[in-house]
């Protein structure tokens, strides 16, 4: 029994936070059409994480080896490097 109180509890937070962002995102639709004809006009670019390499200022800029620019093994020399992990995809 305890268990379908709390599945039901459940369940009406989960609709309670769709209706609430629903109404968010409406009331925010105008907001958000300025700021994206803002970013179109002035063009621009992805978010910029760590302003050091590369590598580090946005996920999508990695690849196999600007890490190990140097020689492969070699030690970070970006602070940033060390907070920002290699993406999943290139772990392969």
């Amino acid at each position: 029994m305890v268990y379908v109180v709390v599945v039901v509890v459940q369940a009406a937070i989960a609709v309670a936070l769709m209706m609430h962002a629903a109404a968010g995102r409406k009331a925010a639709g105008p907001r958000l059409e300025r700021e994206n004809r803002l970013v179109s006009s002035l063009k621009l670019t992805d978010l910029c994480l760590f302003t050091e390499a590369r590598y580090t200022r946005h996920p999508s800029m990695a690849d196999r080896n600007t890490a190990f620019q140097d020689y492969p093994f070699s030690f970070e020399h970006f602070p940033s490097g060390s907070l920002m992990p290699v993406p999943e995809i290139l772990r392969k």
